[in-house]
């Protein structure tokens, strides 16, 4: 809906006007917001009023431009108001005037007007004080009553601009501007069956607008990635921190919200034109993906220092020091793993955002089980997630053997992990080692074979029968 007000101010031309919104949310807390607006322009110089910009936008940020690109729009002058009339502000203009108040009256008895000075309009730290009858009050003494606004008073936030044109015309044009208080998540619902490990996926987007505006109709898009900003004070800010199943690409299946590359980043377009209120959260399903494979994998890092406890040591000090290293956790790690492809259901790039797992019990019923978090994650990227740490398996790392040359320049440590299945089931542990005394080492007398992850890690993969107790052990041979 597009409306065009025609209206004459200083003796220009001016426009009011009013525009069907898009809106392109990005989830570092501000938009993009465009607008298409006629403009029935003068010759010579016009006055255009935008009174519908939202209550946080950048003013530097504004762009007014012809929409097809054929014509340049000369602006001589553009302006933003933000103080539009409240209550707050009509005390703040009457300080130290008398205006009226109005009382309704109660039991039976009649209204009336009463007169006060503002002596002190307040804020919201600040109760306003009111003069009547000569008596001083924290409060209003009823409605107050005020003079007429002047011509230049504004209702709403409001951009405006002095235009100069060498010929009357007619156009559309855009406005866009940044602004904030507008932000979007994406959450993840994961729901897994009694046994075995396909799951269903189900993905949100939460949108939320603080900005003081309402946009009706708007046509939203989402931008996910780590898009670089500089807040007001200048620190600059990134982010850290959809999908398609079969069914949903039968025909008659309701409209999806698509995805496309754009820039560095991914750009996903809701299918329908969607209100968004002010103060409003809204949410829009965007994922769901059933029998997407994603294997249980414990872990056992046995290595776990208390924070902060050795500070950042340097890795001499850390060679140095016999200490280091030997602290023990026994708790074994619950992780979820799938891959974000095509042939599991999903391949689509995920936004990040978190993610919550459930379990059917014996009786069908849905138990939350853990949740975590999602960076942004591209197709075909495999995904790792902590859930929480196993009840029935145990784990208990001890340093049995240490050994130091300084004068050759090596040193031998010796470990033992013990691992616990309490469980009713086979499962299989990974035990992570990590190896950071120093970056020159050999493993030997290893009790069973391991893989190396990376320079300084390296793991051991142990199966254990129900109630089973195994044990691994190994020596590191480190010089330099």
């Amino acid at each position: 809906m597009k409306s065009i007000l025609p209206i004459s101010i200083y003796g220009l031309a001016t426009l009011a006007v009013v525009a069907q919104p898009a809106l392109t949310i990005y989830n570092q807390d501000f938009a993009t917001v465009r607008e298409t607006i006629p403009l029935d322009l003068k010759k010579g110089v016009n006055e255009i009023r935008f009174k519908d910009a939202t209550a946080q936008v950048e003013p530097d940020s504004v762009i007014l431009r012809d929409s097809k690109g054929g014509k340049v729009l000369t602006i001589l002058e553009q302006t933003y108001r933000a103080d539009p009339v409240s209550v707050e502000l009509m005390l703040s203009l009457n300080e130290g005037k008398e205006i009226d108040f109005f009382v309704k009256g109660l039991d039976g008895k009649p209204d009336r007007t009463v007169k006060g000075r503002v002596v002190r309009s307040g804020d919201s730290r600040l109760d306003p004080i009111i003069q009547v009858d000569g008596q001083l009050q924290f409060s209003l003494p009823g409605e107050p009553r005020f003079p007429a606004l002047a011509d230049d008073t504004i209702l709403k936030p409001t951009l405006s601009w002095k235009l100069f044109s060498e010929q009357a015309t007619n156009m559309e044009a855009e406005i866009a501007y940044i602004t904030g208080g507008m932000s979007w998540e994406a959450a993840y619902n994961i729901v897994a069956p009694e046994n075995g490990d396909l799951l269903d996926l189900t993905g949100w987007v939460t949108m939320g607008n603080q900005t003081g505006k309402t946009f009706t109709d708007a046509k939203i898009q989402l931008v996910a990635g780590d898009v670089m900003k500089i807040e007001p004070k200048g620190y600059l800010v990134s982010g850290d921190e959809f999908g398609s199943t079969k069914m949903l690409r039968q025909a008659g299946a309701a409209p999806q919200v698509t995805e496309k590359s754009f820039d560095e980043y991914h750009l996903y377009s809701l299918p329908l034109v969607t209100t968004l209120h002010d103060r409003e959260t809204k949410q829009v399903e965007f994922i769901r993906a059933s029998g997407v494979k994603a294997e249980r994998i414990y872990v056992y890092d046995g290595l776990k220092s208390e924070p902060n406890r050795w500070g950042n040591p340097a890795m001499s000090q850390i060679r140095d020091n016999p200490e280091y290293g030997t602290e023990s956790n026994s708790k074994v790690s619950v992780m979820r793993e799938f891959k974000n492809s095509k042939a599991n259901n999903i391949g689509l790039p995920l936004p990040r955002g978190k993610v919550r797992f459930y379990r059917q019990d014996d009786d069908g019923q849905v138990q939350f089980i853990g949740e975590n978090t999602i960076d942004h994650t591209a197709t075909d990227e495999t995904l790792r997630i902590f859930t929480g740490n196993s009840f029935d398996l145990v784990g208990e790392r001890t340093r049995s053997n240490f050994k130091n040359d300084s004068s050759n320049k090596w040193f031998d440590e010796t470990f033992e992990i013990k691992l616990r299945n309490r469980k009713k089931e086979t499962v299989e542990i990974r035990v992570v080692e990590h190896l950071y005394r120093w970056t020159n080492w050999t493993i030997r007398d290893e009790s069973s074979t391991f893989l190396k992850t990376d320079a300084q890690t390296i793991e051991f993969r142990v199966a254990l029968k129900p109630d089973e107790e195994r044990a691994v052990r190994y020596t590191v041979h480190y010089v330099w």
